[in-house]
């Protein structure tokens, strides 16, 4: 990425002076591109935010995804847990973003838009600003698309080496790239690039490193500095390890892995760790799940329950927390280099001992086009040595969620035995997934590349697309509702590209099957409360016999049943509350299942009597584990009926919470 003819930027220190000369070098509307997730410069942005919306005569569109905002706490009781875990995991500084904020007031005003291809997890289910300008793209089109939109500034948070000759795109590297070359591919000038440096971000040199003079604007605002925003650590419930482990025998020694991110793949991770590094204990958790699973034939045509002889090599969009345990613990080995006949030598066994040292030496065992996840994480990534820095890769969206581009051929080599497992809120007995919105046209999240991995799985020989979900959505204080169905009216993923979907009762194996054979493995993976409805429907709609089918399905499919057989491992710490580890205190983690308690417990009239009413006859004193939780949530010595209603709350449920 080195340029000689390109000028030294202009080096400046105060971010109101970037905005000045940014201004100063771009005539008429701003047309700017920002990276998503931490790589975008908050500080930045906010200050062009703050001196564009006074100025109607500068109108500004922004171009980016994944607007990161930590959460707001709501009522009395939300806010005594949150508000100390907040200030200790995001800092009292965290700059939130100015235009979010506005977005979720309605209030941007007339001549700035904001469009995004890709949402916080349902932060802007109800701003209208933000739905209104929702851009449904697959990642691999969006620097198709920025480019054709006239931008006419790229800005980007980055890390500088020691003497700032040099800066690393760091977490993303995903469309910087290619948004200028599809840029430049039209005709039109490069775009203004500004660069604002900061020292929390980890440097990472391979695929990431640049000039300096790739930037034409570097600002170095002084410290204190921002931590970078962290996903905070959730708790994997009964049913994500189950969904975890029955992925996790999907995946063939020697293969590739892509994964997303959050409780499943979380679950998925440590599955895959323990079939590595204690298979004994990893088969007992198969087997409580499923007597027959090394029967499956899922399993046996793609899949296994042994260790990792070779490894896994990590070719994934975003490399989050699990891949940093599955690098550690020895799972994520095995190398690939950008050479095709090597590759193939080293796939048929006739590689020689010159090929393999090759590979040792210059290999690599992770790519990804951006990363995100926990304060752990980051610095993970900052302490990696030499050899860990030449084994991770970031590189282009282009380059790591598709195939064409000119590398078919390397990358089928090198992609082998390809698991691509993305996650989707419900999907169809007919095979079809919804991932990313709602019915009514309202979005969640985004595409993302869920779409590039699923057409990728079967576009790369012997490669399988995993669609992870659980099979009840389960909300206190409503009743229970099936993720599988029969229809639904918006599709994320079409019923011809389905291949494997996986629930906490089991695999569904649909390439390849017809209709009939659809509906049946789905119904074989959905919860036993909802499966005769959605074979009624298939038999109405001419989709199935029904009759040898429902024969064939048994009652086992019920939550309490996925208890009872996973509690002995929950009891031995085979599974873990916290797998990849937490952000939250012993006390706030004893907190977070007492409040889960709680709001199951209060979620109607009448569970919110019974449970009140339990509380305060409950009798004996408080352990003293239970007043220091007390105590964390300012409850020590309540004060007045509101205080000392919540204070028997708590205590009442983490009794009933107590390990």
């Amino acid at each position: 990425m080195t340029d000689d003819r390109r000028p030294a930027p202009l080096r400046l220190d105060a971010l109101d002076g970037a905005v000045d000369a940014l201004l100063a070098r771009i005539d008429g509307p701003l047309r700017i591109a920002a990276p998503l997730g931490i790589g975008k410069p908050h500080r930045l942005l906010n200050a062009l935010y703050a001196r564009i919306a006074q100025d109607p005569s500068r109108p500004a569109h922004l171009y980016t995804a994944l607007s990161l905002d930590p959460p707001t706490p709501s009522g009395d009781l939300q806010r005594r847990f949150l508000a100390p875990f907040l200030s200790r995991h995001f800092g009292d500084d965290f700059p939130r973003l100015a235009y979010v904020e506005a977005q979720k007031r309605e209030a941007l005003p007339a001549h700035i838009e904001i469009e995004e291809f890709y949402m916080q997890s349902g932060a802007m289910l109800g701003s209208r600003e933000a739905q209104r300008h929702y851009n449904s793209l697959n990642y691999t089109h969006v620097a198709r698309v920025v480019a054709e939109r006239g931008i006419n500034c790229i800005v980007q948070k980055v890390a500088a080496n020691a003497d700032g000759s040099q800066l690393s795109l760091s977490s993303n590297t995903d469309l910087t790239f290619d948004a200028i070359d599809a840029v430049l591919a039209r005709g039109a000038p490069r775009p203004l690039l500004v660069a604002e440096i900061d020292p929390e971000l980890p440097w990472l040199e391979n695929g990431a490193a640049v000039e300096a003079n790739f930037f034409d604007i570097v600002v170095a605002p002084p410290g204190p500095y921002p931590k970078l925003f962290a996903l905070p650590r959730h708790p994997v419930a009964d049913a994500e390890y189950a969904i975890g482990f029955y992925a996790s025998a999907l995946v063939r020694d020697g293969g590739t892995l892509q994964i997303g991110i959050g409780a499943l793949a979380d679950a998925l991770c440590h599955a895959l760790v323990l079939r590595h590094t204690d298979n004994a204990a990893y088969r007992r958790v198969m087997l409580a799940l499923d007597p027959e699973i090394e029967r499956h034939p899922a399993v046996i045509a793609s899949g296994g329950l042994d260790p990792f002889e070779i490894g896994l090599y990590g070719c994934s969009e975003m490399i989050n927390e699990g891949f940093r345990k599955l690098v550690q613990t020895g799972v994520l080995r095995r190398k690939i280099v950008d050479d095709e006949a090597l590759m193939r030598r080293i796939a048929d066994g006739s590689a020689s001992d010159a090929d393999r040292e090759r590979l040792e030496r210059e290999g690599e065992f992770l790519h990804g086009a951006f990363y995100l996840g926990s304060h752990e994480f980051y610095d993970w990534l900052r302490g990696l040595d030499a050899a860990g820095q030449r084994a991770i890769g970031m590189r282009r969206v282009s380059e790591v969620n598709e195939l064409y581009g000119g590398r078919e051929m390397l990358e089928k080599a090198q992609r082998r035995d390809a698991r691509f497992f993305n996650t989707c809120m419900m999907a169809t007995a007919l095979g079809a997934a919804v991932s990313d919105g709602l019915a009514d046209g309202r979005v969640v999240s985004g595409v993302g590349g869920q779409y590039n991995f699923v057409a990728m799985a079967h576009a790369l020989p012997n490669a399988r697309s995993v669609l992870m979900l659980r099979s009840v959505r389960d909300e206190p204080g409503r009743p229970a509702v099936s993720s599988i169905l029969w229809n639904y009216g918006h599709t994320t993923i079409p019923r011809h590209l389905r291949d494997i979907y996986v629930s906490e009762y089991g695999i569904a194996d649909l390439h390849g099957a017809c209709d009939e054979d659809c509906v049946a493995r789905m119904a074989g993976i959905a919860d036993a409360r909802f499966r005769h409805a959605l074979l009624s429907e298939a038999n109405l709609r001419g989709k199935l016999y029904a009759a040898p089918v429902m024969l064939r399905l048994d009652d086992r499919n019920r939550p309490e049943r996925l208890r009872d057989a996973l509690a002995p491992f929950r009891a031995d710490g085979t599974l873990p509350d916290y797998p990849l580890g937490s952000d939250f205190t012993p006390v706030e983690q004893r907190l977070v299942k007492a409040l889960g308690w709680l709001k199951a417990n209060t979620a109607t009239r009448a569970t919110k009597l019974k449970t009140i009413a339990r509380a305060f006859t409950a009798s004996g004193a408080p352990s003293a584990a239970d007043a220091e939780a007390l105590q964390r949530m300012g409850y020590a010595s309540p004060s007045g009926l509101g205080e000392t209603l919540y204070a028997k709350l708590i205590a009442l449920a983490l009794r009933k919470t107590r390990g």
